[in-house]
């Protein structure tokens, strides 16, 4: 069981891969979706944004292989998705 879990969750971070070789902006949807949201997620979710498109475009110039590079982005936006799950610190 764990390991269709584990393949499903990272075919589904390779497919959101894909979507970091537009450009990052914010458009109606999203901003509606985001009303209510944590500042702190919020932020993090723009600097992912912003980072894993550079991050494509800079490694699409390089010509790697495209599903490479989706696999590479995979892994760094499961970074970012750690990062927002994790507590917000005590102030």
């Amino acid at each position: 069981m764990r390991l269709r879990v584990a393949a499903a969750s990272d075919r589904l971070l390779v497919e959101t891969a894909w979507h970091y070789q537009h450009r990052p902006g914010v458009g109606v949807a999203l901003a509606r979706r985001r009303n209510g949201q944590p500042h702190r997620v919020i932020a993090i979710a723009d600097k992912a944004q912003q980072r894993l498109c550079r991050r494509f475009r800079k490694l699409a110039a390089e010509h790697k292989p495209a599903p490479k590079i989706a696999v590479a982005i995979a892994r760094e936006l499961a970074g970012f998705l750690w990062a927002a799950l994790q507590p917000a610190p005590y102030r």
